[in-house]
């Protein structure tokens, strides 16, 4: 689901920058109203850079936080399914050519619901290759039907720069 050049490249972004995969702190209070409304008690961070969203999410009750990042060493083995996943400023990093792949893991992951943001402009950092850090800028026309593929739409919101869904599990 990554290529070894560009994991690589991701841990290198990760230990360089301290501000790269901090997204998730902006979505915590959504990401809480979300857990509290919902009952969640398991959360997986799918893509969860330097883990920042566990400590900023308040739930009101108790929830096991799970964190999976290929580009940070200690959180690269596949994450087991979860209850909520969050998928925050992840998917427009993939690479084209593994984007169907991280989909239908995400797909594989998500036992109930799930909270994905989608960036669909260019990122400010640049890789050490020269290409934009999001590899893959397409509006939400393009995004939707790729999620609807895989999940129930239940949320669907714009955003400046691109947009946030909540979905459900269609298995379920």
């Amino acid at each position: 689901m990554i290529s070894a050049d560009y994991k690589a490249e991701q841990q290198r972004l990760h230990k360089a920058n301290p501000n790269y995969g901090v997204m998730s702190v902006h979505y915590a209070p959504l990401v809480t109203v979300l857990i509290n409304q919902l009952g969640i008690t398991e959360l997986l961070d799918y893509g969860a850079g330097k883990g920042r969203l566990a400590g900023s999410i308040t739930p009101d009750h108790e929830v096991t936080v799970k964190q999976y990042d290929p580009g940070i060493a200690e959180l690269d083995q596949s994450p087991d399914s979860s209850q909520f996943v969050t998928c925050i400023d992840v998917l427009e990093h993939i690479e084209p050519e593994y984007l169907d792949a991280v989909l239908d893991d995400l797909k594989r992951v998500v036992e109930f619901f799930g909270f994905f943001t989608i960036h669909t402009g260019p990122a400010i950092k640049i890789l050490s290759d020269g290409r934009n850090a999001h590899l893959t800028q397409e509006p939400s026309a393009w995004w939707l039907p790729k999620l609807q593929e895989r999940f129930e739409l239940l949320t669907f919101q714009i955003q400046p720069n691109g947009f946030y869904v909540v979905v459900k599990n269609g298995n379920q």
